[in-house]
């Protein structure tokens, strides 16, 4: 396994391969990351166990959508059961490095958010959860507070996590080793990860406030939710396919899988 460094042109060229994978079965994607949004809001109607156990299944998960790119670019159906793929190793060492993975994460994410707790108020944000009058100016400040320090610090272990469940499940590789390889291969092509993020952010984020104001303007809020969810999902599976992407960009192995460059 051979980490690759690449210039920041890079990011736009993993959201071109993102697109053009997503094509190769457009309705498998969706049926996958619809399946993963279904079970996690399932999982939060189970008081804390719930939780746990998304955070627990997240790097098995996301194994089983990069099989999946996989079985896309070789032709294969996509089926619910790729996300089984983590459980199906032949090796037994690389699943429980697999779930390992997954404490590993969940530690991660319970330090975060005590961290967060610390900074930001979160009885000033029960009211947009609870009433039903407009939202006040402290309780939207504690909001974007809350998105721009919970981004800021989940940095950090995304770039852990990024590519340590495919160094573990297709790589072979220790925990530890795996984490340090996925810091590594984020850190050395940092450039090209801040041009890839940046583009997300306005595709996910900014367009669909800019649609979603532009139909309030125009007194047609009321099917903004109609137009902008279809966009939102769409281009959250074209993310997820794109993480391939950044995959095969970053690492080079003996088993290769072609990615097009159209766009």
């Amino acid at each position: 396994m051979k980490l690759n460094h690449v210039n920041h042109k890079e990011g736009i060229t993993w959201i071109r391969q993102g697109f053009w994978l997503f094509k190769k079965n457009p309705l498998g994607f969706l049926m996958l990351v619809f399946m993963y949004i279904f079970f996690a809001q399932l999982s939060i109607l189970i008081p804390v166990i719930g939780v746990f156990a998304v955070l627990l299944l997240t790097p098995a998960l996301s194994v089983g959508f990069m099989t999946a790119c996989r079985q896309a670019i070789q032709e294969e159906r996509i089926l619910p059961t790729a996300y089984l793929a983590a459980f199906r190793l032949p090796s037994t060492l690389a699943r429980k490095r697999i779930l390992q993975l997954g404490l590993i994460y969940t530690a991660c994410i319970l330090i975060l958010s005590f961290l967060v707790s610390l900074i930001v108020d979160f009885e000033a944000l029960l009211p947009l959860l609870t009433s039903d009058q407009a939202p006040s100016a402290e309780a939207m400040q504690q909001l974007y507070k809350l998105a721009f320090i919970g981004g800021l610090l989940y940095i950090p272990v995304a770039m852990l996590m990024w590519f340590a469940p495919l160094l573990v499940a297709w790589a072979e590789m220790p925990v530890m080793q795996a984490i340090f390889s996925s810091w590594m291969a984020c850190w050395s092509n940092r450039a090209a990860f801040a041009y890839y993020l940046v583009i997300w952010g306005i595709v996910l984020v900014a367009l669909p406030m800019m649609i979603g104001g532009l139909l309030d303007a125009i007194d047609l809020g009321s099917i903004a939710s109609y137009i902008v969810a279809p966009i939102s999902m769409a281009g959250l599976t074209i993310m997820y396919c794109s993480f391939f992407a950044t995959w095969k960009g970053c690492f080079t192995d003996n088993n290769i899988e072609q990615l097009s460059t159209e766009g």
